[in-house]
């Protein structure tokens, strides 16, 4: 094998990660300037939540069309017009002044954005060996962290010193300069130029038996194990998602910081996700190198990172700002662990022609808790608190784990099986 530097599947995985960074820039730049959009429109929070409801929406209908189109024109072609697609519906949103016309360009930047995650998930399919996958998706995945991590400071100086519009507009312009090394750099590892003969056995290699199987749409749905991992995201998802797009809200509202202060402190949990991320990834392929088997690995990692979702419960609780803090950090780190795990998941049991639709098929799940989740969130702190809100944040992964391994048992490939 060549030394790290040369071999591709790493720089493939840098072209992931950073568009994965740029996506989630682009979904902060809203929970960034809602202080500012609500006081100027006059938005309660339920109607906050109605167009953060309108993005997950979008999310929800297109992913399974994003997840076909990655499957059926491949990944170069997918990818490519699913970041043009979103970059141009962050741009125009300069021009909204309503609450309506947010709320349509936030659906059309979902209808982008869901193809983020099904892509990736190709590109790791065909990419990576099993035994690699979790780190690589973890890896690609911090890149939702490290978006995080860099939208509020980031949106914040320019929103204090060019105006609102300005965090969506950078935002956008750097989903075009990734395009300009996409289009270029990319190929499947059978096809690459640059890929040396040892690298593209050891990919081949690594793959599972069965994953060249091909497997029809409607098949899928008849399968235990898509429906496991459909209610596993529908469970998940909504809560790395309530911390993006509510918490410089709840600093602001319940906590009393200002908006340099969020710009100052909110990407903190981030970082602790970004490290989850990596972590969860790395511990599995630690476990599986130790001689645990990949689907043993994945459930304890999984387990353990639902145990740190628990900890959500004493956030609201906190009687500081830091400590509320600390907590958030946890939950995040525990999120993104089991995250990378459940995604990796995907492709150790479904082969690779199927992987992006079964990837759209959850994300369709996690659309519509996502769509759900923020409707009742602002319906729950309009009328009660954030209470409620928080302890489901803190038991949703939980259950969500018990439903995969009940239905999809040990996370093991399906081989022939197709019924």
């Amino acid at each position: 094998m060549p030394p790290p530097i040369r071999q591709v599947r790493w720089w493939i995985l840098a072209l992931l990660f950073f568009v994965t960074v740029i996506n989630f820039v682009d979904r902060q730049s809203l929970s960034i300037v809602a202080p500012v959009l609500r006081d100027s429109l006059h938005l309660s929070n339920t109607d906050y939540g109605r167009i953060v409801a309108a993005f997950q929406a979008g999310m929800m209908l297109a992913e399974f069309p994003m997840g076909l189109l990655m499957d059926k024109r491949g990944v170069r072609f997918g990818f490519s017009f699913a970041v043009l697609w979103w970059s141009l519906a962050n741009g125009l949103h300069v021009f909204a002044r309503t609450m309506m016309q947010f709320s349509v360009l936030r659906f059309w930047l979902g209808t982008g954005e869901c193809g983020n995650f099904s892509g990736a998930m190709k590109v790791i399919s065909q990419w990576y060996p099993a035994k690699e996958r979790a780190l690589a998706v973890g890896v690609f995945n911090g890149g939702s962290m490290v978006g995080s991590i860099i939208a509020p400071p980031l949106l914040v100086f320019f929103t204090l010193r060019m105006g609102w519009p300005a965090a969506f507009l950078l935002p956008s312009s750097l989903g075009f300069l990734w395009l300009a090394a996409w289009v270029p750099l990319y190929h499947a590892p059978e096809q690459h130029s640059l890929i040396s003969r040892e690298e593209l056995e050891y990919i081949q290699a690594g793959r599972e038996v069965g994953e060249s199987v091909a497997i029809r749409s409607v098949d899928l749905l008849r399968l235990r194990q898509t429906w496991g991992l459909i209610l596993c995201r529908f469970m998940v998802g909504p809560v790395v998602q309530f911390y993006i797009y509510w918490m410089p809200e709840y600093l602001y509202r319940e906590r009393g910081l200002t908006l340099k202060s969020i710009g100052l402190l909110a990407w903190v949990p981030y970082l602790f996700g970004d490290i989850g991320s990596i972590s969860g990834g790395w511990l599995a392929g630690y476990l599986i190198g130790r001689g645990f088997s990949v689907g043993r690995a994945r459930r304890l990692t999984m387990i353990l990172g639902s145990l740190f979702c628990m900890l959500s419960l004493a956030v609201a609780g906190s009687r500081s700002v830091p400590v509320a803090l600390m907590f958030i950090c946890a939950v995040l780190f525990g999120h993104t662990a089991l995250s990378a795990n459940m995604f990796a998941a995907i492709s150790d049991i479904f082969p690779a022609g199927a992987v992006g639709r079964v990837t759209a098929l959850t994300g369709v799940a996690g659309g519509l808790s996502g769509m759900l989740f923020p409707l009742l969130t602002g319906a729950l702190v309009d009328r009660i608190s954030y209470w409620p809100v928080f302890l489901m944040a803190g038991l949703m992964p939980g259950i969500g784990c018990v439903l995969l391994f009940l239905l999809a048992g040990k996370l093991a490939p399906l081989g022939n099986q197709t019924s």
